[in-house]
């Protein structure tokens, strides 16, 4: 027997995306994909963009790296020794960190503004990104902070804000109104709540969880990706597979359950991935806003679609965090110079990563720009 799991259906109620939203199917043994021709197009589009930005990233920064001579250091490991340290040491992890981390946000924003039917009930605007932060705070303030348990601290700390949310919001029915003015703040105080953390904590701990705090790729290396990659491939998979039952939801709670759609305990399912999607971008890179509340509109402007794609949402994320990447990785870079015979690595690395902007800085402005988009455009509708 063959199941069939849609990524994105097709469109209700609107007949010129219906018209034009031609299905692309992929299948393989038991288990069968199908998309929309132009959601396809969009997707591919996005991690085509986020591939380019990658290279353009190994290319550019305070020691720039001619092509010829990244080429040489990814495939063969040869070329100048700065090169090779700065392209495969330093700049490959990062861009690849910043594609992974956008895809989960994407897809984690995706989850949650389909769940709750508002564009604004994105991770980093209802509590959860600053409830994945506490729980990093706490095991770094706490335990020093390995890469595993700054992990498994992200993931505790949002399901934990989410469940608290979610109670709030949830009495009378879970209406998106309610919970992003919940979420605000239940931020609000969880942002309270790290500033007692980083006060009660020493020097040192404090330095690198503020430093954490900003949402920064700056430093990152292949052990963040690793743990990026191996989330994404455990979680990925089952977010596809509930994307049909997240598609019906969205006509709403009876509709779905007379369709056969078990609501309360999909409902907590896609809560729970969507939490751990954006546990391990936040334990990853930090709390890094706009990408989760703006990559699922994004993805439904593109491709002209009356609902979020969870496919669409991932890439579009990737894509967004990479640009933002690489445009932080130029503010305030200086060009070092060094004896390309001896290799400055030290020098060079340090004064690097001093003259980076963090990500999330550059995140924070675009997102403070398209909120207040959001809020022009919906003026007069009733809706947040």
């Amino acid at each position: 027997m063959t199941t069939t799991t849609e990524v994105r259906p097709a469109a209700e109620g609107n007949g010129r995306a219906s018209a034009t939203a031609r299905p692309v199917r992929w299948w393989s043994g038991r288990v069968s994909f199908r998309m929309h021709r132009r959601t396809a197009l969009v997707s591919g589009g996005a991690l085509l963009l986020a591939a380019l930005l990658l290279l353009a990233s190994l290319c550019v920064g305070s020691y720039p790296v001619p092509v010829p001579d990244v080429a040489r250091a990814l495939f063969y490991g040869t070329g100048d020794r700065l090169a090779v340290h700065f392209v495969n040491q330093e700049r490959l992890p990062q861009a690849l960190l910043a594609i992974l981390a956008g895809c989960a946000l994407g897809m984690s924003g995706a989850i949650f503004q389909s769940v709750s039917r508002n564009a604004l009930a994105s991770p980093d605007v209802i509590g959860f990104n600053s409830g994945a932060a506490t729980g990093a705070i706490l095991v770094i303030v706490t335990f020093g902070g390995a890469a595993a348990s700054v992990a498994a601290g992200a993931i505790v700390g949002g399901l934990v804000t989410a469940l608290l949310v979610s109670a709030l919001a949830s009495r009378g029915g879970l209406h998106g109104i309610r919970l992003v003015l919940i979420g605000l703040g239940v931020t609000a105080m969880l942002g309270s709540v790290n500033s007692y953390l980083l006060t009660r904590s020493s020097l040192n701990d404090a330095q690198n969880a503020h430093i954490w705090l900003v949402g920064t790729l700056n430093g990152r290396g292949w052990s963040s990706v690793r743990i990026m990659a191996v989330a994404l491939l455990l979680l990925v998979p089952l977010v596809l597979l509930f994307g049909r039952r997240l598609r019906m939801m969205e006509l709403g709670d009876d509709l779905a359950t007379g369709l056969g759609v078990r609501v309360n305990r999909s409902r907590l399912a896609l809560t729970v991935l969507g939490i751990g999607l954006c546990g391990v971008a936040v334990a990853s890179a930090g709390p890094i806003p706009f990408i989760a509340l703006a990559a699922p509109q994004i993805a439904v402007m593109v491709s002209r679609s009356p609902g979020v794609s969870l496919v669409a949402a991932g890439a579009v994320g990737a894509g967004l965090l990479s640009a933002a990447h690489l445009a932080s990785s130029q503010f305030f870079a200086t060009l070092v110079w060094a004896d390309r015979q001896v290799g400055w690595i030290q020098v060079v690395e340090e004064s690097q990563r001093n003259n980076l902007l963090p990500v999330g800085v550059t995140t924070a402005v675009l997102g403070g720009v398209y909120l207040a988009w959001v809020l022009f455009k919906r003026r007069g509708t009733g809706t947040a």
